[in-house]
């Protein structure tokens, strides 16, 4: 089972707690605050799985995973998206860049884990 996730977030106390959970669980968990390289992050680190924010420095969570689902090598990448910002028009533009799975702030540990497992589990069944 792919074990490497990449969070790519802005927030300290949140990259530390996931960082955290998902290490606990035997994960390797790389992090990454930059909305404006993200992509290329992404490409060259070839995470199982990643953790997008939607509002990041430099570039959007959504046009990062726009720009993912267009590029075949990254179409299939499981993402979880995670916003402070739960209106419903956030969770639709995230369904419409191709989303795999979108996740409210506050979150609890359990749901992150949940998610994250089942994301790749997922992933592994189709490939």
């Amino acid at each position: 089972m792919g074990k490497h996730v990449l969070l790519v977030e802005d927030e300290a106390n949140i990259i530390e707690a996931i960082r955290f959970l998902l290490s606990r669980d035997g994960w390797q968990v790389d992090t990454h605050a930059n909305g404006a390289d993200a992509v290329e992050v992404i490409r060259d680190m070839a995470p199982d799985l990643v953790v997008l924010d939607v509002m990041l420095p430099g570039r959007s969570g959504f046009d990062i995973l726009t720009d993912l689902r267009a590029d075949p090598e990254t179409a299939e990448l499981p993402v979880l998206m995670l916003t402070a910002r739960g209106q419903s028009r956030d969770r639709d533009l995230a369904e419409k860049a191709g989303v795999s799975r979108f996740m409210t702030k506050p979150f609890s540990n359990a749901e992150v884990l949940k998610a994250v497992r089942d994301l790749v589990s997922l992933q592994q069944q189709r490939a």
